[in-house]
């Protein structure tokens, strides 16, 4: 395991250059470390991500110095496990709509006393190794360097959970919030139309409302073209334009 990325880069006081791999491809990876990214990112609820290629991609982006973020595709305790046991540091939730939904994500994500993670055997807590525990000063101060070490993203993007947002920002382990524009339009009875004045507008209050709460935001995830990898204007390209995947 390795230190999380995206939180270094957070701490050093700069934005996360985080990749959104479109497909498991160890050739991305390597070209997204090659010109500077941070981290990379998946989506496990869209993306055709199997458990192996999940592993695959930990391995390949923590060797290389990035760590690896992922949708989840439920919010299900052991759908979530499955990813942090291969090496995830980092879970957004979709379609978090109650309080109790992002205390049970929270809950997922971290370990006791902070949650109720399970205790795997894979690369999210060193295959089990004793002496690598050990290392980090025993299991107890592993779980507690793996809490510290975790993003636990809340996906709002419904007008349920625009409704209770205020129960949902109250969960004192979820780090922030994420938007979905497509579907929160949909659920307001615009469908089709994500820049529509009134899911704008909610999504603003969405993001006042957690700045306010102390929780970070997360932006639409960006894309970047292979071509333009390719030719190295990665870094350029994201700093010219302003992406930023993750506010600290």
């Amino acid at each position: 395991m390795i230190e999380n990325t995206i939180l270094k880069a957070n701490r050093e006081g700069r934005y996360a250059l985080v990749f959104a791999l479109p497909f498991p491809s160890s050739q991305l990876i390597e070209l997204a470390a090659h010109v500077g990214f941070d981290a990379i990112s998946i989506d496990g609820e869209h993306g055709a991500y199997s458990v192996e290629s999940v592993d695959d991609i930990c391995r390949l982006s923590n060797a290389l110095g990035m760590s690896v973020t992922a949708r989840v595709p439920d919010n299900a305790a052991y759908q979530v496990n499955l990813y942090l046991d291969r090496g995830v540091q980092g879970v957004t939730g979709p379609h978090v709509e109650t309080g109790a939904e992002a205390q049970a994500l929270a809950d997922a994500c971290l370990f006791p006393e902070a949650g109720w993670r399970s205790w795997g055997g894979g690369r999210g807590t060193e295959f089990n190794d004793p002496e690598k525990i050990e290392a980090y000063g025993g299991q107890r101060a592993f779980m507690k360097w793996a809490n510290e070490n975790m993003i636990v993203m809340a996906q709002i993007e419904s007008k349920k959970a625009h409704d209770n947002l205020d129960d949902i920002l109250a969960v004192p382990g979820l780090t922030g919030v994420a938007g979905g524009p497509n579907d929160f339009a949909a659920s307001m009875g615009i469908a089709g139309q994500p820049m529509h004045p009134d899911r704008v507008a909610a999504t603003a209050d969405v993001e006042r409302r957690a700045v306010a709460a102390g929780k970070s935001i997360g932006a639409t995830t960006f894309s970047i073209g292979v071509r333009e990898l390719m030719l190295g204007h990665a870094r350029e390209f994201c700093q010219e334009n302003g992406k930023k995947p993750f506010n600290p």
